[in-house]
């Protein structure tokens, strides 16, 4: 059952984004994986809480969420019935000193990686309450249709990366702040122009990034040496290798 309505896919396909304001998971599954997360913060070693990449390369339990008809069936009517899992992020801004995400496109830091970005979706899912106050995400509507962006160099100990779009390049004055309770979630699609806020507030602000591709997308294996995708849903269309699920 798909749990976007067409009016929600036309305004995801016009805008580049779609909040979903209902639980994803049951409070149980939720659960679950909120103490999966909390196992990784805890053994992050010298990582910071915001560099938790790729979790489900080294816990397989997170395969449950990652491929799980709740998320598959929010994210097929925006990419189709084949459906390939790309990444996962645990990205944790802890209290206080949480940095900020400089406004960027994701497909940007994917380029030469993949054959085309034209349907690659993220569900970021709300593990702790995200707002305004502790750094919720946030996007610049309709910018997915703009192509690649002019980035400069920022500090890396202030910013979860170490480029931004231009800032002469954005109008934040039309700026979405994505405010969701906890076990909800938003989509968004890879290259519209998204950052957050430094968490400033006493308030942790976790969320866990699920992104994935259509199936006729091809990955541009030397690019790509060692990276894991798994085929999520239907058939590969683009010749690529998977994972054993």
């Amino acid at each position: 059952m798909m749990k976007l309505k067409a009016e929600e896919v036309a305004y995801y396909e016009e805008q580049g984004y779609v909040l979903y304001k209902k639980p994803l998971f049951s409070e149980n599954k939720l659960s679950g994986l909120q103490q999966i997360f909390e196992e990784h913060l805890a053994e992050k070693g010298k990582k910071l809480s915001d560099e938790l990449d790729t979790p489900h390369w080294r816990d397989e339990r997170l395969l449950e969420y990652l491929l799980s008809d709740e998320v598959l069936d929010l994210v097929e009517p925006i990419i189709g019935p084949n459906i390939v899992l790309w990444s996962s992020h645990f990205i944790c801004k802890d209290p206080f000193i949480g940095r900020q995400t400089p406004w960027h496109e994701d497909s940007t830091y994917w380029k030469g990686r993949l054959d085309n970005f034209s349907k690659i979706v993220t569900v970021w899912l709300a593990i702790d309450p995200s707002n305004r106050e502790n750094g919720c995400m946030r996007v610049i509507p309709g910018t997915h249709r703009n192509g690649f962006s002019n980035y400069e160099n920022v500090d890396s100990k202030e910013n979860l990366f170490s480029t931004r779009i231009k800032p002469s390049d954005i109008d934040e004055s039309l700026a979405v702040d994505f405010e969701l309770e906890q076990g909800e979630c938003s989509l968004h699609d890879s290259r519209i122009i998204h950052g957050a806020e430094a968490n400033t507030s006493p308030h942790r602000r976790c969320g866990y990034t699920m992104r994935y591709f259509s199936a006729d997308t091809k990955v541009i294996t030397e690019a790509n040496p060692g990276f894991k995708i798994w085929l999520a849903r239907g058939k590969d269309l683009a010749g690529n290798s998977y994972e054993n699920a």
